[in-house]
């Protein structure tokens, strides 16, 4: 048996509530841009990695090491992370080192966790 909706017996469009939710809707950019961000937490690789720069900064050795994967394979997923400004990098003499953009990484990667071991 599927799950139907509840549909409406008759037409009555609840102007206050449309309107209310309308003022408050984030631009149609602003929820591309939302769901393009949404799109890079959809990859458990990329995932594990912004856990290790949970806990440490780290260079891609360490973190190809750490996850028993090639450093080509980590610099790819980096740059995608870096390109939705979810990792930074400093270069210290030869070695890049990544870490989390900001905090705002930290509150998401946080609240997802909550949220998929809430019972």
């Amino acid at each position: 048996m599927s799950f139907q909706p509840e549909t409406c017996d008759y037409l009555h469009v609840h102007n206050e509530i449309v309107n209310d939710v309308n003022r408050h809707m984030p631009s149609e950019e602003i929820l591309f841009d939302l769901s393009e961000l949404f799109k890079v937490f959809g990859d458990s690789t990329r995932i594990r990695i912004l856990y290790c720069l949970f806990v440490s900064e780290m260079c891609v050795c360490d973190i190809a090491t750490l996850l028993n994967m090639t450093q080509s394979a980590i610099s790819h997923q980096l740059s995608v992370l870096k390109r939705n400004k979810l990792v930074k990098s400093r270069r210290e003499g030869k070695t890049v080192f990544y870490s989390l953009a900001d905090s705002h990484v930290r509150t998401m990667l946080d609240q997802g966790v909550e949220h998929v071991t809430e019972e």
